[in-house]
């Protein structure tokens, strides 16, 4: 998150609660991956405020290692792991096949970030009220591309149309995030998303109500449940 450590904490902390709630609403195993979303986050928010913390005492061995986990989150995991938590969703066999594309580029996308980060340093720096990750590698264009793509575009060939609502609106918060402050976009559209994921809780708590997508019971899978 931006801002402040006492604001990544409970950003943080909230999320990770709210995360274990909402993979205790999880409806059968193919719901788990995407139900974790916002535990996930929750991780990663904390990792940023411990990031800012190091700024105030001054502690850059923390910080190092603390920018290689955060960045671990939002380089590599994140575009590989969101592609294939939509697609452990889904059962219609078509859609299956056009999420694995989508899935092959975010396992691309993440390799290659990874061994950006190994073969270059990332440095962490604050910059007015944000934190900038300082990234350097090629084909930023070709990669952010890519990289929207496995993360935000794969979630609109879901048949489950929640999932095509937090694909869409993630996609908007990443546009958000790069005219709020383009240096920035990475800590910005990681705390847009994170609370976004917040969502995830909602739809499951009060899907049997009207108004929002019911579980589908796909036959022939032994009764899994799906987000639908």
């Amino acid at each position: 998150m931006c801002f402040s450590a006492t604001a990544s904490f409970v950003a943080g902390g909230s999320l990770t609660a709210i995360g274990a709630a909402t993979i205790a609403r999880a409806e059968g195993r193919s719901e788990l991956p995407f139900a974790a979303i916002p535990l996930l986050f929750g991780i990663q928010q904390i990792v940023e405020g411990v990031i800012w913390l190091t700024f105030r005492n001054d502690d850059a061995a923390l910080r190092h290692a603390m920018t290689y986990v955060y960045s671990g989150f939002s380089h590599v995991l994140w575009p590989i792991y969101v592609p294939f938590a939509i697609r452990f969703l889904e059962f219609t066999p078509w859609r299956r096949r056009v999420l694995l594309t989508f899935q092959a580029v975010g396992i691309m996308v993440g390799v290659y970030l990874l061994y950006s980060l190994v073969d270059r340093p990332i440095v962490a720096q604050v910059v007015g009220k944000h934190i900038v990750y300082v990234t350097p590698h090629f084909y930023v264009v070709t990669i952010t591309s890519l990289y929207v793509l496995a993360t935000c575009v794969s979630a609109f060939f879901s048949s489950h149309r929640f999932v095509s609502l937090f694909g869409a609106l993630g996609f908007l918060f990443f546009v958000a995030a790069y005219v709020i402050h383009p240096s920035a976009l990475v800590s910005l559209w990681c705390f847009f998303y994170a609370i976004l994921s917040l969502l995830i809780y909602v739809h499951l708590r009060y899907r049997h109500l009207g108004g929002f997508p019911k579980v589908d019971l796909e036959p022939g899978r032994g009764g899994a449940a799906a987000i639908g």
